[in-house]
């Protein structure tokens, strides 16, 4: 595959997840409009649809830019510890995106785990990494994320439930199982990147 095809793979995956995400988030009157012609159910496919295949074009041109001149592609050097700082970040991530399934003290507390827990994994990879085609894919995340807890906060969108110690613990405990799985597992044999040494 070509760096042109490579690269217009990637962004046309980062502009169709992005600005599908934006557009909700941004625009709720448009999004709500779209989905009051659609039909609820329709616009929700939809959405995903785009969504996946946003995620899907991503997937195939970053797996492109592996190799090659693009791999090599620095837009700048990540500091010496940003790589320790993923780490953190990460499992403080995968620990939010857990809590934010349940009926928790961090999600009465945080209001928005999910878009946190997405911020914190973003940035923790924008940290340790600094290459071109990494800033594009993890400053979408990242953006899209700061955008949903900005504007949720504006809204004063509230999660209402009465919070229980139990959801916590299960959140620590997923976070930590996707942590190991990402760590130990995804990394090494999927993406042949080894994290730990």
């Amino acid at each position: 595959m070509s760096i042109g095809v490579t690269l217009a793979i990637l962004y046309g995956g980062v502009l169709l997840f992005g600005g599908s995400h934006l557009l909700s988030i941004l625009f709720p009157g448009l999004r709500d409009s779209f989905k009051a012609q659609m039909g609820g159910a329709s616009w929700k496919k939809l959405y995903a649809i785009v969504s996946l295949i946003g995620l899907v074009m991503i997937a195939v041109g970053y797996w492109g830019t592996r190799g090659g001149p693009l791999a090599a592609d620095q837009l700048y050097q990540p500091p010496e510890w940003g790589r320790h700082a993923a780490m953190l970040f990460v499992l403080l991530g995968f620990i939010l995106i857990g809590a934010s399934h349940g009926k928790g003290y961090l999600k009465k507390w945080l209001h928005n785990p999910m878009s946190i827990g997405v911020g914190l994994w973003a940035a923790g990879h924008l940290l340790a990494n600094g290459k071109r085609t990494d800033v594009w894919i993890f400053g979408t995340f990242l953006v899209v994320s700061l955008a949903d807890i900005v504007m949720s906060e504006f809204r004063g969108k509230r999660p209402i439930h009465e919070p229980r110690l139990r959801s916590d613990i299960i959140a620590v405990i997923v976070g930590m199982v996707l942590y190991v799985i990402f760590l130990f597992g995804f990394h090494p044999y999927v993406l042949n990147f080894p994290i730990v040494q």
